[in-house]
């Protein structure tokens, strides 16, 4: 997650270094669209999702060196879309309400000694978050045709793949979560203002505030017994047209 921030924030400082050399006295476009009260807008993206877990006590290893404890996650891509409302407070601070589909995969990998079948040590758990979040997104002036900026505040998710009121768990092979999540989300971006719309990339981490784990009714199981949390963190990069 760290590789991704230092990686996406290198192409948003190259990208704004090029924009600034090669256009020193450019000609501004959309002068005016920073001073509406109200804007609007729409995204589109990808996002990397994972899961931290918090487990209730350290397992060991067993006498072949197996990890007892930790569950892996294996991370893969997923997309974004969402739209935009815009709220201007003064030339510094935006009030934003970004409502969006988020649609992301994990696999689970849990610690096989524990499980009696093969079959059963992985899970996969696809999410269909719907995220509602109001963010304050903080710019610095105005340098030609582009503008960084600061973004953050908080969310609440609804997950339309968590399973929660199914009366199935992890002995029939369903995973189940919580319906509903709290996050923080915190990223940054540079505004480009080009000339019939401005264009945004920008990188953006999401953490959960709230655990999000329904546990097997069975309080020895071997998938959730020994979870005390499970919450989700993850990357967005968006590309903002307004």
């Amino acid at each position: 997650m760290k590789n991704w921030f230092f990686i996406s924030l290198l192409l948003l400082l190259t990208t704004a270094s090029l924009n600034a050399q090669f256009n020193e006295n450019p000609v501004l476009n959309k002068q005016n669209e920073d001073k509406k009260f109200l804007n609007w807008g729409y995204f589109l993206g990808f996002n990397q999702y994972d899961f931290k877990f918090k487990y209730k006590e350290d397992l060991g290893y067993d006498a072949s060196g197996k990890d007892l404890t930790t569950i892996l996650v294996a991370k893969s891509f997923g997309f974004n879309v969402g739209l935009i409302g815009e709220m201007r407070i003064n030339q510094f601070l935006d009030l934003r309400f970004e409502p969006g589909l988020h649609y992301g995969s994990r696999l689970l990998g849990f610690p096989s000694p524990l499980i009696n079948k093969d079959s059963e040590v992985l899970r996969e758990v696809k999410s269909t978050y719907i995220n509602f979040p109001i963010l304050l997104k903080v710019s610095a002036k105005r340098l030609g045709n582009w503008k960084p900026f600061v973004i953050g505040g908080g969310s609440r998710s609804l997950n339309l793949g968590s399973n929660e009121a199914s009366l199935d768990d992890n002995r029939s092979g369903t995973f189940r979560m919580k319906k509903w999540v709290y996050n923080y989300e915190l990223g940054f971006g540079i505004d480009f203002y080009l000339q019939y719309f401005k264009f945004t990339p920008s990188i953006r981490g999401v953490f959960a505030l709230t655990d999000e784990l329904v546990p097997d009714k069975d309080p020895n199981s071997p998938w959730t017994g020994n979870i005390e949390s499970m919450k989700t963190r993850g990357i967005f990069i968006n590309f903002t047209f307004e």
